[in-house]
């Protein structure tokens, strides 16, 4: 393994300096006149290596918000700033102090989690049973609200993964158990079944027993039987495969992986980890067969090592490559 401190430059950057970026990066994403302020920004930057740094990591931390939707990332950048006007540094300079092990692990935490029911930090699983008896698992960084009224039972999954198992509904009157997401709506049908954001764009359904109704928001309903996986949009929903024998390992910390790329590995452990986890382009198609743990992502990464004619690079904690021998 590989391993590199970082600099002093990195860890150590005045904290005067890192306020004062905050107010920049404020000014220029979201600032009345920001055109007119970028030659003052220029030359606040062109003053010293110092301030080139603190700027740069006030751009990592802006790739954080641009996850998130501009009114909310505006509002939520604006909040953490608006002390340092009043009481020194705000949360925002802070923030940027704490890099590269605050931010970092930080950044790991979807936005969604500020505000919902239940949440779990990365590298976190949480188990949970519901009031109708239903259990509810939710995956590392996966954040839910929880709706239950006299009319349904209702999962809204807004960032992450969950796995589901249905109970009989103890309530005299039948009510559906959905769970939504911003793409449409997953019916259980007496069913274990779990269900995954790929993305802003994407849903993943794996069915486990039974069956699930999936309807998409603007396109054609399907039902979707044990041992199936699909992939659904807003505006329909994809072909059915067999499920991954390792769609649920997750739930006791393992990923199971049968031929897979080296690259797809390295991405499914990262999101288990903070901080950036990369994988070098010559060893991206690699394929990797085996269990590797996700409890432990360290250890998993040393097993590849050993297995494969891999390294480990580690800039700090929080920024790792997987990369050729």
């Amino acid at each position: 393994m590989n391993s590199q401190q970082p600099t002093r430059g990195e860890t150590d950057l005045d904290p005067q300096l890192l306020s004062e970026a905050a107010d920049w990066l404020l000014t220029l994403r979201y600032g009345d006149e920001a055109q007119k302020a970028q030659a003052g920004f220029d030359r606040w930057r062109r003053q010293s290596p110092a301030h080139g740094a603190a700027w740069a990591r006030a751009e990592a931390l802006l790739g954080v918000f641009a996850q998130v939707p501009a009114g909310i990332g505006r509002d939520a950048l604006q909040a953490m700033q608006r002390p340092s006007r009043r009481r020194g540094m705000g949360m925002l300079g802070a923030l940027l102090v704490a890099a590269p092990a605050g931010w970092l692990a930080w950044r790991h935490m979807p936005w969604r989690e500020w505000t919902a029911d239940v949440a779990t930090a990365t590298g976190e699983r949480r188990s949970m049973v519901l009031a109708d008896g239903s259990q509810l698992v939710l995956n590392t960084a996966s954040a839910v609200d929880i709706v239950f009224t006299a009319a349904e039972r209702r999962i809204r999954l807004q960032a992450g993964e969950i796995l589901v198992t249905t109970h009989a509904d103890p309530s005299p009157t039948y009510r559906p158990f959905v769970v939504q997401t911003a793409q449409g709506t997953v019916r259980a049908l007496g069913t274990r079944f779990g269900v995954r954001r790929l993305d802003d764009h994407t849903t993943r359904v794996a069915v486990l027993e039974h069956a699930v109704d999936i309807r998409p928001a603007n396109g054609a309903s399907r039902v979707l039987r044990a041992g199936t996986q699909a992939d659904f949009e807003a505006g329909g929903i994809g072909p059915a495969a067999a499920v991954e024998s390792s769609a649920t390992l997750w739930e006791q910390g393992m990923l199971l992986a049968r031929n897979m790329r080296l690259a797809d590995v390295v991405a499914e452990m990262g999101r288990y980890r903070s901080g950036v986890l990369r994988c070098h382009p010559a060893v991206a198609d690699l394929r990797v067969s085996g269990a590797v743990s996700l409890a432990d992502t360290d250890a998993g990464l040393a097993l590849l090592a050993r297995s494969l004619p891999l390294r480990i690079e580690q800039a700090t904690r929080y920024w790792v490559t997987v990369a050729p021998r």
